[in-house]
């Protein structure tokens, strides 16, 4: 039996969130599960607790079966995703000709701007943002230029051009990285807004590179929409990845994407970079966007159950808390500035609740008093992490 959704068509998938049992996740050996003692609920770091989709663990263990074990190559994510997006954003533009396999999305990052600035030339982002943001650009050797996002969470326009011009009057070739849908805050940017960055860019001489890896995730009657797809976004470069969506950050594997008038650009990217990504990555991922369709939609679907499962919890158990649910990815922001915890409320749900979720202060200015909060997780655990960081408010030490 087949079952309508508001996103596509589920055939017999199950919600991977409801899956693994807290027993099981612990036997995890990964970042978000060895990171704190065992007594801490770890709802912070963008890694899911579900089991890998069937098609992704058949491939694998065909790859492996067969010795399928080298160095990559071919063109076969490109294709997987540029059917990916006819599917599902009802964009043709994702030319393969005009991709390249890089190791991970923020390192492709890197390597698209090393093409189109050079060191000491700044980089604009909006901020609060993913902290590697600032980490790697400045590891690249390009100062950061903030553009805070409004007050709804949204690109400031004022602000970004007031940072294009500071940027542009550098000297040198600025560039834009733009976080699309936004992480932390989950806002996904509507054609509109997109095309107004181009045309601000192209007025100030910016380049544009878009970290769109969040970009599957999005929230029932929400559209994403391609940064290359918008009026002006063609000299734009994108980086995509189904490592967000089908759970897959051990097993690397991303995708630069020019538009047509960036192709020059990409060309120039030096042949050892392709050889960065993993083999059996790329294998996993192409299965993921040709065969992983119902997995993802029962995901999207227990995704949207937990949006609002979070959002009751709060106005429960800490009223004081504002939320907004997302629009994408499965990151929550909640502003905690209300409770009275100073500027690193994680740290006081971490010490008392046994609770980890991430200090809004990691993604710059604008975060001071927020966390961010993993949902992709069983309705038990976000529940038990809601009540643990009540307890934290009330000065008492949850038991874990």
């Amino acid at each position: 039996m087949e079952q309508s959704t508001n996103h596509l068509t589920v055939s017999r998938v199950a919600d991977p969130l409801r899956q693994l049992s807290l027993e099981r996740l612990r036997e995890r050996t990964s970042m978000k599960w060895r990171t704190y003692p065992a007594d801490v609920l770890p709802l912070w770091v963008a890694e899911m607790d579900v089991p890998v989709a069937e098609p992704v663990a058949r491939a694998l263990r065909e790859a492996l079966e067969r010795g399928d074990t080298g160095y990559p190559a071919g063109t076969a994510y490109a294709e997987a995703f540029a059917e990916f997006a006819a599917r599902r954003w009802d964009w043709d533009g994702l030319g393969v000709d005009r991709t390249a396999i890089v190791p991970d999305v923020m390192l492709g990052i890197v390597e698209m701007l090393k093409l189109v600035s050079g060191p000491g030339d700044p980089v604009v982002v909006n901020c609060p943002v993913y902290p590697p943001f600032y980490q790697f650009v400045r590891n690249a050797g390009r100062p950061v230029v903030e553009a805070p996002l409004d007050a709804t969470g949204r690109i400031g326009f004022e602000a970004l051009e007031a940072a294009f011009r500071s940027a542009a009057g550098a000297g040198g070739r600025p560039a834009y990285l733009l976080c699309s849908p936004h992480n932390p805050t989950g806002t996904v940017h509507s054609a509109a807004e997109l095309a107004e960055v181009a045309r601000l860019a192209r007025r100030h001489g910016v380049r544009v590179v878009v970290d769109e890896i969040h970009a599957p995730l999005m929230a029932a009657g929400t559209r994403f929409v391609p940064y290359l797809s918008v009026p002006g976004g063609e000299d734009g470069l994108s980086l995509l990845s189904a490592s967000k969506a089908w759970n897959l950050a051990g097993l690397k594997a991303a995708l630069a994407v020019a538009g047509p008038a960036a192709a020059d650009d990409l060309a120039r990217l030096p042949e050892e970079v392709g050889h960065g990504p993993s083999h059996l990555g790329i294998i996993a991922h192409t299965a993921a966007l040709r065969e992983g369709g119902a997995w993802l939609d029962a995901l999207l679907a227990g995704l949207d159950e937990n949006r609002g499962l979070l959002d009751a919890l709060l106005r429960e158990h800490l009223p004081a808390v504002r939320h907004r649910p997302a629009e994408a990815t499965y990151l929550a922001w909640l502003d905690c500035r209300g409770l009275g915890l100073g500027d690193d409320p994680a740290a006081v749900f971490l010490e008392r609740g046994r609770v980890a979720v991430n200090a809004g202060t990691t993604f710059g200015p604008g975060g001071e008093g927020f966390v961010r909060l993993n949902i992709a997780t069983s309705p038990e655990i976000l529940t038990e992490g809601v009540r643990r960081m009540a307890a934290a408010v009330r000065g008492e030490r949850a038991a874990g």
